[in-house]
């Protein structure tokens, strides 16, 4: 049965994330700890209080994500004796960072390192918001590029996301509503048109980072957002696609496709989570598009769960 670990990016983070496992598992309050050292400020009282309501910032975001979906993983693999590894493994825009960690490809603290470097670049360097429309990539990419603004994601058939100005947004978002009645857009919550023509000072920054950044290639095969299919078995190469990914749409559903079309029979997902209430009333971040690409393509997988410490004992148990 081949088996695919996923890792969801920003938009999965919340006030008290972490703090469950932390509390239980001696595990989890090392690999919190450790990430705290290498990067120089209290991960815990941000992930956990977010006292200064700095954790939806981008340069904070992405190694608070990093660090509770590597706590998640961890936990999850010293709970069931190490019995279920991954194939192949795959995130959403920052999740592809855990997904390279948990494929063996990163080790830990370079991947805080270069998270860190990442968010504060995007943060800085950045400009613009994202919107997300029930709409086939085909339709909305030309509307999206006749008001200045570009795709940022494909997600599935019908959820594409797009960048841009906040102006020529809403641009885009009157013309939908217009043209095409019940699909209305969903505006997100980000510093910036990530994934687009918009980070590219970002990534010309970030370049410096990733060269300087060590990378081991293992068997377990790891999702490229910029391709669609798998990163090839070389750092350098490896480097480019993370380059290119900054200021490219994530594709998503190409990801799951590839990951189906590999016969893909059962996925786990660690970390974030969405909705209201502490770690155990979240839910996933990335179900729903799991779901939804199910049904798209016809491939049945089994969805497990992993991104609090209940839904880790019972994953591990079972």
């Amino acid at each position: 049965m081949s088996t695919l670990f996923i890792f969801p990016g920003q938009g999965a983070q919340y006030p008290g994330m972490g703090k469950d496992l932390y509390e239980k598992y001696d595990l989890a309050r090392k690999i919190y700890d450790r990430a705290s050292d290498v990067l120089g400020f209290d991960i815990v009282d941000l992930s956990f209080n977010d006292p200064g309501g700095e954790l939806n910032l981008t340069r904070f975001t992405q190694p608070a994500l990093l660090t509770h979906q590597v706590a998640c993983l961890e936990v999850f693999r010293e709970l069931n004796g190490g019995k279920v590894e991954p194939d192949l493994t795959a995130g959403h825009s920052l999740g592809e960072y855990s997904a390279l960690v948990a494929a063996g490809y990163l080790d830990f603290d370079s991947a805080l390192r270069v998270v860190q470097k990442r968010g504060e670049l995007m943060g800085a360097h950045g400009e613009g918001e994202m919107s997300a429309f029930p709409i086939d990539l085909e339709t909305i990419r030309p509307i999206a590029e006749s008001y200045h603004c570009a795709v940022a994601g494909y997600n599935l058939p019908e959820q594409t996301v797009i960048g841009g100005r906040s102006s020529d947004l809403e641009r885009v978002e009157a013309y939908v509503g217009e043209n095409f009645p019940r699909r209305s857009a969903t505006r997100l919550k980000t510093e910036g048109a990530f994934h687009t023509y918009y980070m590219v000072a970002a990534a010309l920054y970030f370049r410096a980072m990733l060269d300087d950044t060590e990378f081991t290639v293992t068997e377990t095969g790891v999702l490229s957002n910029f391709s669609g299919g798998f990163h090839y078995r070389e750092p350098a190469s490896i480097r480019a696609r993370l380059f290119f990914q900054l200021f490219h749409p994530v594709r998503w559903f190409n990801n799951l496709e590839t990951a189906f079309g590999e016969g893909v029979a059962r996925i786990y997902e660690f970390g974030g989570g969405i909705g209201s209430g502490g770690p155990d009333e979240k839910r996933p971040n990335l179900q729903g598009m799991i779901k939804r690409a199910q049904r798209a393509t016809g491939h049945k997988v089994e969805y497990v769960p992993a991104i609090n410490a209940a839904l880790i004992e019972a994953a591990a148990a079972a």
